[in-house]
């Protein structure tokens, strides 16, 4: 299974990078506002293939019962 730390550090940088977008927004700075986007894409493609990781795992663990 995908490690929790990872995960953990996924959904932290998807938290920090909506902070980053709000922040933005709320003060008119457009490029903090899509550094944040781009922080909550690059955390969804990690969370995604933890995603996968944990699928491979599951299908090993299946085969080796």
């Amino acid at each position: 299974m995908a490690d929790f730390i990872d995960k953990a550090k996924h959904k932290g940088e998807e938290l920090a990078g909506k902070a980053k977008e709000h922040t933005g927004k709320a003060t008119g700075d457009r490029s903090l506002e899509d550094e944040g986007k781009n922080d909550q894409a690059s955390s969804g493609l990690k969370k995604a293939g933890d995603k996968v990781t944990d699928a491979v795992e599951d299908v090993k663990d299946s085969f080796k019962k």
